[in-house]
């Protein structure tokens, strides 16, 4: 079995970062992802230098025929395990098992759900998690965002093209998006933004009909009409199986790094909206300095000098 010099397990930002810079030190190495990541949920990016604007899926697309460029390949399967094995890292997929001297762990997070006991039965019948991905099967429709950091302004103001109302329902006093983000929302004639609200339940029959909201300054409740809601909460750190080989998590779920995105254990670097790193500032452009510092580490530690 060929031993790696470096495995980078994950293919978004911070992995296909860390992936361009490991094939300029000339590292052997693979990269492992089951697809993009969530960047290619997301409708338009437009504070990534270099491109004023452009959407999460033609970013991925360059980044990947950029790698390719440098004669780097995406394997895309899905990661089992990784196991420290006697100074190198066994990693194991659903189609094979790979050695390797050093690990690069990007594997983001999965969306935060509204935790109602109701909502897994709605999914996919008028709860969704990617507006990306169904907003056209809501055209003319009401809709609700549930959110109210960056992730909720963009969903909602990519929903209110297509959609005929669209509520931002948010716990918060205001919203908590980029300043420049919450100018648009309030621009947008079709977006109303209720605050100080929570969803308690999601009604329906066949799909979602309405939701019951309660106001947390007052506790009235109250029936809200529409017909889909887009659940907008952030993401969990998928780091369980960094946990899972002795790497040290805080109490948020995220790998706990240091300056050089290493972990407590020699070999496996973390980067992305998984780690502790960048102050929590999950953007695309933190990710992808992440990735490459941390593919600087793995240099380091291969060419005998970390």
């Amino acid at each position: 079995m060929k031993t790696y010099d470096t495995v980078i397990l994950g293919a978004g930002p911070a992995g296909m970062s860390a992936a361009v810079y490991g094939t300029r030190y000339n590292l052997s190495m693979l990269v492992i992802g089951r697809d993009s990541g969530t960047i290619t949920e997301t409708d338009e990016i437009s504070n990534y230098l270099g491109f004023p604007s452009a959407s999460g899926t033609e970013l991925a697309k360059k980044f990947t025929a950029h790698l390719k460029d440098l004669g780097g390949t995406v394997r895309y399967e899905e990661i089992l395990d990784i196991k420290p094995d006697g100074g190198n890292f066994t990693v194991t997929t659903n189609r094979d098992k790979y050695t390797s001297r050093t690990v690069i762990y990007c594997l983001g997070g999965v969306k935060r759900k509204l935790g109602l006991p109701e909502e897994e039965r709605f999914a996919g019948k008028g709860v969704s998690y990617c507006s990306t991905c169904d907003a056209a099967f809501f055209r003319n429709k009401t809709v609700a965002v549930a959110g109210g950091r960056n992730s909720a302004a963009m969903s909602a103001l990519l929903l209110s093209r297509l959609a005929k109302k669209v509520y931002i329902i948010y716990r918060g006093d205001r919203l908590k998006a980029f300043p420049s983000s919450v100018r648009s929302v309030e621009k947008t004639g079709n977006i109303t933004v209720i605050l100080d609200s929570v969803i308690r339940e999601i009604k329906g029959k066949d799909s979602v009909e309405s939701l019951v909201l309660e106001n947390l300054k007052t506790g009235e409740r109250r029936d809200l009409r529409l017909d889909g809601i887009f659940v907008e909460f952030g993401h969990i750190p998928n780091s369980g199986l960094a946990k899972k080989a002795g790497a040290e998590t805080l109490d948020d779920g995220r790998i706990k790094t240091d300056s050089g995105m290493s972990t407590n254990i020699r070999g496996l670097f973390a980067a992305g909206d998984v780690t502790s790193g960048s102050n929590g500032f999950d953007q695309v452009i933190t990710a992808a300095s992440e990735g490459a510092i941390a593919a600087q580490g793995a240099y380091k530690i291969i060419s005998g000098g970390g």
